[in-house]
């Protein structure tokens, strides 16, 4: 199916999900084994990268409650390649930048967009918490050069993985995101959520070298989680957590007053893997990688689910 055939798809199906209720399908929809039971409740959108569209490989089917369906940008089909993270697998999920010496927008990413808001995606509106995990393998040592610049030496300045965006995003703001992004001159592995619209955004960053919890050629299992209402962010890595920092230590989310505190009332515009901009109009910080078992969850998972979590796939 060509890119316009599936744009006109998509339009069709927002626009069938801008009524007040969800599908009937979506009540009806399996949850994978992959996930554990302890998670399952909670378990709004996931990709396991074994589920193409039957008659279009270039998108990926939710395995999930919510049954939103992701575009593998640019590669296509191709961008599924025969690795896994654990048993069980078969696929994994290549993104990677192409041309860095082309302000172009063909480098591999994946994720959906809707400047309107991504309807199937309500569960992370007007929500106290949210967590994003999933298997990730490196094949980077730094951040990739920037090809939105005319300088050959300029590097962006972070490497992106996997997060929901915001309900006014452009693509790159997000309300739930994994990454490596610079601190203070020092890359690291980082929580970054956003509970306001347009508002401000806080960042727990671990404290250990990032090539250490990332080795380059190694699947690592990563969780982040966001607490909305408290204020709190956390990180874990192969089930255990990651000690680190909060980089500010003002009141950023605004939670100090009486709560519960909730993000925006809004649908997300969408998911973004391997870089920015789904909707691919723009590239930033791609990622030479592959990811695996990723999710996407309502709620803030806790330290021994996360841990259950690995452990289901790990075994």
């Amino acid at each position: 199916m060509s890119r316009a055939r599936r744009a006109a798809v998509s339009l069709l199906a927002i626009g069938a999900l801008t009524g007040a209720g969800a599908p009937p399908a979506q009540a009806e929809r399996g949850i994978s084994h992959d996930v554990h039971p302890a998670l399952r409740a909670q378990l709004v959108a996931a990709y396991d990268f074994d589920h193409p569209v039957p008659g279009d490989p270039a998108l990926e089917r939710d395995q999930g409650r919510s049954g939103t369906e992701i575009e593998l940008v640019n590669g296509g089909a191709a961008m599924r390649v025969p690795d896994r993270a654990y048993r069980g697998s078969r696929n994994a999920l290549q993104t990677r930048q192409v041309d860095p010496a082309v302000a172009g927008n063909d480098d591999w990413k994946a994720g959906t967009f809707s400047a309107s808001g991504v309807r199937t995606l309500r569960a992370f509106s007007a929500t106290t918490g949210s967590t994003v995990m999933g298997w990730f393998k490196l094949n980077m040592d730094s951040p990739l050069p920037n090809s939105t610049t005319p300088d050959p030496t300029d590097r962006y300045n972070a490497i992106g993985l996997a997060g929901v965006l915001t309900g006014d995003s452009d693509g790159h703001g997000v309300r739930a995101l994994l990454e490596l992004i610079d601190v203070d001159g020092q890359l690291r592995l980082v929580a970054l959520g956003r509970r306001l619209d347009g508002g401000n955004s806080q960042t727990f960053a671990a404290n250990r070298d990032w090539r250490e919890l990332l080795p380059v050629g190694e699947w690592v299992h990563l969780a982040a989680t966001f607490d909305f209402d408290t204020g709190g962010l956390a990180l874990y890595r192969n089930g255990e957590a990651v000690d680190g920092f909060y980089t500010r230590t003002d009141d950023p989310w605004l939670v100090s007053g009486p709560g519960p505190h909730v993000t925006t009332a809004s649908d997300p515009r969408g998911i973004k893997i391997g870089g920015s901009f789904p909707q691919n109009t723009t590239e930033r910080n791609p990622c030479d990688c592959r990811m695996d078992g990723l999710m996407f969850l309502d709620g803030v998972v806790s330290a021994t689910d996360v841990r259950r979590q690995y452990r289901h796939l790990a075994r």
